[in-house]
């Protein structure tokens, strides 16, 4: 069974195809080539200002914190999929400059004969936790409540989702208006940055199906039905060779479980942007690498080659997805970020003072790519296994 074909048979799709399909008559708001949807000023009815409003979830990646929380005991592991879905929100708003005055809503739906009131607990207060670490970076997000649900007629453990909404100042958005002749300078996903307590293995919040059945050990589809979809070819399920306490050895880190680094809470690139917005770097666009990984960027650019150079090692975390799946290099790029997951696009007379802030932060950031004019919307990604074009 192919890569794509494999996907699709576990109930998710890589590119989101049949969503886009739905959407694509729908209309793109002020400024289609801006990496949200940007409204007029609904709320406030100014013409120099408009609203952004954004919601998103952390996919599956609960169904592997349900396994995690179950086999070891650690309710912590809850906080980090709250993380997840505030980040897959906020920072594709920071991605059009929407940095601060964010208000931040939630909607959890709980099978709660699974997930029991002291999970909840974990929940709810983390999310006023790590709204607080943001303000602490004058990143200004505020709690407006929520609806949480006992749905498990329809949840089989739990869903975490979260709505952001805005009202910015036009003159601050960034659109997108990436030009020929433009660096891509890219912001890895793993390693440890100076706001984030533990390492961080880079796998963000997409692939996690993926990764989730390929890497880990058939032994969790008998012992846990509950937390894959019984419709789905139950020989796709855990197919992998990994228990989650199983280690892996992370230089400079020490040995960690390797459930715990799939299940590294989404990197917020905030603190990051906000700089860059306040010390007035010039950028032509933002991209964070969600679904459609690396090859995200081509829904928000018009005739343009996106050429990327990642002939650089792979964080352990992907290897092991790659060696665990036997996913082809091609298909791997547009599940999971690879490394990294913000792509800023500036001038290159601008890349290194992106560098520069990013690591400030303890962030690795490089060059990774240029921009060139074409006749057709491409990316092209060359590393040391061969060239693949999308």
């Amino acid at each position: 069974m192919s890569d794509s074909k494999k996907y699709a048979s576990r109930g998710v799709s890589a590119d989101k195809s049949e969503v886009h399909e739905a959407i694509k008559h729908l209309d793109k708001g002020l400024f289609p080539l801006a990496f949200c949807k940007v409204l007029p000023d609904i709320v406030g009815g100014d013409s120099s200002y408009c609203n952004i409003m954004h919601a998103d979830t952390a996919g599956t990646k609960t169904s592997l914190a349900y396994l995690y929380w179950k086999e070891t005991g650690d309710i912590n592991v809850w906080k980090g999929v709250v993380q997840d879905s505030i980040v897959m929100n906020l920072d594709d708003m920071g991605c059009v400059g929407c940095v601060d005055d964010i208000v931040l809503s939630s909607t959890i739906g709980r099978n709660k004969n699974l997930i029991p009131g002291e999970v909840l607990k974990v929940i709810i207060g983390y999310t006023q936790e790590f709204c607080e670490m943001l303000h602490d970076f004058g990143i200004g997000v505020y709690l407006a409540g929520g609806e949480t649900a006992d749905v498990g007629d329809i949840v089989r453990t739990i869903d975490i989702g979260f709505t952001t909404f805005a009202r910015m100042d036009k003159s601050k958005l960034i659109v997108n208006d990436i030009q020929d002749g433009h660096v891509i300078v890219g912001l890895s996903s793993h390693g440890k940055s100076s706001y984030e307590s533990d390492y961080n293995g880079g796998m963000g919040s997409n692939g996690l199906t993926s990764a989730r059945h390929d890497v880990f050990d058939k032994s969790y589809r008998d012992k846990y039905p509950e937390s894959f979809d019984d419709n789905s070819p139950r020989e796709l399920m855990y197919c992998g060779s990994k228990f989650l306490t199983d280690t892996i050895a992370i230089d400079g880190f020490g040995d960690i479980p390797v459930g715990k680094l799939v299940l590294s809470p989404t990197r917020t690139y905030l603190p990051v942007i906000q700089k860059l917005i306040s010390h007035k770097i010039p950028v032509s666009g933002m991209i964070h690498c969600t679904g459609g990984a690396q090859t995200k960027v081509m829904k928000f650019v018009k005739n343009k080659r996106i050429i990327k150079d990642l002939k650089r090692p792979l964080a352990p975390l992907f290897q092991l997805l790659e060696e665990e799946s036997g996913t082809d290099r091609k298909e791997m790029y547009q599940v999971f970020n690879m490394g990294h997951r913000l792509e800023v696009y500036s001038p290159r007379t601008e890349a290194q003072s992106i560098i520069d802030i990013a690591s400030s932060f303890g962030i690795e950031a490089q060059i990774i790519g240029h921009v060139e004019d074409a006749d057709k919307t491409e990316v092209v990604i060359h590393d040391e296994k061969g060239t693949y074009v999308y």
